[in-house]
């Protein structure tokens, strides 16, 4: 096994190393670097990289990548481990989603050398990260205010991407298209099969997401041959898969009283939740239009008629029409 250049560094087999690349220079004279942790392998393998905090208040990730690379140490290593747990340092710092020119990252990509500070930086990371990788993880969160039950969502149609998936194991697999800046498209089109997680919500830890999150990718460095043993799939193993989801909205203002949680089933027509003024006066039902699970709900219960307050990923019948768009990223809507 021959050593792994990055940035400029040799990293030696059966070591590690962590590289700062650059990225900009703060009003204050302060440099702000993009801090790389590479774990080399003794043996030959795969690359791959995890990658957290693309969107700066979406801070689990960072959790996530810190307790995986523990669970490694002492771990006979294949191949080479690329991990960024905090991409915008930028969004990081000021507990925001997006970076200073008020840009999302994660509509960025592949990014340009020439272009605004998000193309920097998407750029940045792609091509020294990213397209170094054969494989990948992206860890998100919901948004502000809410919570995503965990899931992994991936391209449609691409049957590898598919057994990575299953083998993650999450309670809930969503095959959604691909939008355009995105890193899951950049890196598709670049050659490196990647999937995206979702779990809890922005500015908080949760443990349940992020030990699922651990768990799921030892079992993703398994199946793809960096390590011989990792963590039994957990009784849930057959995820619940869907292609479709929509987001129930509040049919008035009011105080929400939710009547079903994150990872339920319901069915078509069923009440999943009532608004109603301050003294419950007024009742309105919030009603499922499609039998599903809910795998993100809103977190605030004082609402505005419009307002998102369930995600429902729909039944996967084998006639449904063809797969959309769904909320990519967990992005405000």
């Amino acid at each position: 096994m021959k050593a792994f250049e990055f940035g400029g560094a040799m990293i030696a087999p059966g070591t590690q190393e962590m590289i700062e690349l650059e990225v900009s220079v703060l009003a204050n004279s302060t440099r702000l670097n993009l801090p790389v942790h590479v774990v080399h392998g003794r043996n030959a393998g795969p690359c791959f990289f995890m990658s957290g905090a693309i969107h700066g208040d979406e801070i689990q990730g960072v959790e996530i990548i810190r307790r995986v690379l523990a669970a490694l140490k002492g771990v006979e290593l294949s191949g080479t481990i690329l991990a960024v747990p905090i991409v915008n340092s930028f969004g990081f710092l000021t507990h925001s989603r997006y970076l200073p020119d008020r840009r999302d990252l994660n509509r960025s990509f592949p990014g340009s050398d020439r272009g605004s500070l998000a193309s920097l930086l998407a750029d940045l990371f792609f091509v020294q990260v990213v397209q170094r990788a054969q494989y990948g993880i992206d860890y998100h969160t919901a948004a502000l205010h809410r919570r995503n039950l965990p899931q992994i969502r991936l391209a449609p149609d691409d049957k590898k991407l598919m057994a990575l998936a299953e083998a993650f194991a999450p309670p809930v697999i969503l095959t959604a298209k691909l939008r355009d800046g995105s890193l899951r498209k950049a890196a598709l089109s670049a050659g490196v099969q990647m999937l995206l997680y979702e779990g809890g919500e922005a500015l908080r830890f949760d443990e349940m997401a992020i030990d699922t999150a651990v768990q799921g990718t030892l079992r993703l460095l398994k199946v793809i041959g960096m390590i011989e043993t990792a963590p039994a799939a957990p009784p849930h193993a057959a995820s619940f898969h869907s292609s479709s989801s929509s987001w129930l909205r509040a049919p008035e203002g009011g105080i929400l009283h939710s009547l079903r949680r994150a990872g339920d089933r319901v069915g078509a027509g069923e009440d999943v939740g009532v608004i109603t003024g301050p003294l419950g006066e007024n009742p309105t039902s919030v009603v499922a239009e499609d039998a599903g699970m809910i795998i993100g709900r809103t977190n605030l219960p004082i609402v505005n008629r419009g307002d998102a307050l369930f995600h429902i990923a729909r039944l996967k019948p084998k006639a449904r029409a063809a797969i959309q768009a769904v909320p990519d990223e967990d992005e405000i809507i």
